[in-house]
């Protein structure tokens, strides 16, 4: 039986420039592959050795890229390896199958949605009127899914966000802040959800999961086993459960440390 792998991407198995992290003398740098180029800029990356560790694992298991991203930010991304038969895009909302959405998974979650939770409409509204222009850089609507704001971190009051995240929970939905990024979500559009479908898709008996943010944490429940860096807000709110593992590397090297121990688990369940 195969083994399925879902992992976010950013922050746990790619990074920006910013959130490398690397804190070794400059002579002991690991080399880097940039995986990612936005406007003819290099915008994300991973180890030389997670390239060759992700392209084990892509030839090993099912793997399945599991993110928040919007499916034009997804397919920025070219990963080594061969390339996933299965993508989780929009925290959810999209199951790609080839690359492509399948249509009857968008409308059961949009459905979904629709029953349990306030509309985005209302969400936006609120956004719009209580971000302050001081912080906030941009409003963004993703895929008619979810909204998020891209803000000046340092300027992001806290008590604003604990404001929201009060308000969101009335209504249905979640608040998670990553990098400079405030996402408003709905609670029903969970990656965790996306990942049991291609489970059941693929007949895989074994789950096997790492994310770094509030995002992922229903995914990491979800999955046999479940993998966290030592940074991010998972690891700042101390967050952990029985069948997972807090890691204790920060930045790039913390992505190579969940591929080794992808692998690992993939070769002794093998």
């Amino acid at each position: 039986m195969p083994v399925l792998v879902a992992s976010d991407l950013d922050r746990t198995l790619i990074y920006s420039a910013a959130a490398l992290a690397l804190t070794m003398p400059d002579a002991r740098a690991p080399r880097l592959l940039c995986v990612e180029v936005h406007e003819s800029r290099p915008l994300s990356y991973l180890t030389e050795t997670a390239g060759h560790l992700l392209t084990e694992l892509g030839d090993a298991a099912v793997f399945v890229p599991t993110t928040t991203r919007t499916r034009k930010q997804y397919q920025r991304i070219n990963l080594p390896g061969p390339p996933p038969g299965y993508a989780i895009c929009a925290n959810g909302g999209h199951l790609l199958v080839d690359g492509v959405s399948d249509p009857e998974w968008h409308a059961r979650v949009t459905a979904r949605l629709a029953d349990e939770c306030a509309p985005l409409t209302e969400v936006r509204e609120h956004l719009m009127n209580t971000a302050d222009p001081l912080w906030v850089r941009k409003h963004r609507i993703a895929e008619d899914l979810f909204a998020y704001l891209v803000v000046e971190r340092e300027l992001l009051p806290e008590d604003w966000v604990k404001e929201l995240a009060v308000w969101a929970e009335n209504r249905g939905w979640t608040v998670s802040v990553q990098g400079r990024k405030v996402y408003a979500v709905p609670k029903p559009l969970t990656k965790s959800a996306a990942m049991r479908e291609v489970a059941r898709r693929t007949g895989a008996d074994l789950t096997l999961a790492a994310g770094d943010s509030l995002l992922d944490a229903d995914l990491l429940l979800a999955a046999d086993r479940g993998w966290r860096p030592g940074h991010g807000e998972l690891a700042d709110a101390q967050w952990t459960a029985p069948a997972i593992t807090p890691l204790p590397e920060r930045g790039v090297l913390a992505g190579e440390r969940i591929l080794r121990e992808f692998l690992r688990e993939v070769r002794g369940g093998a």
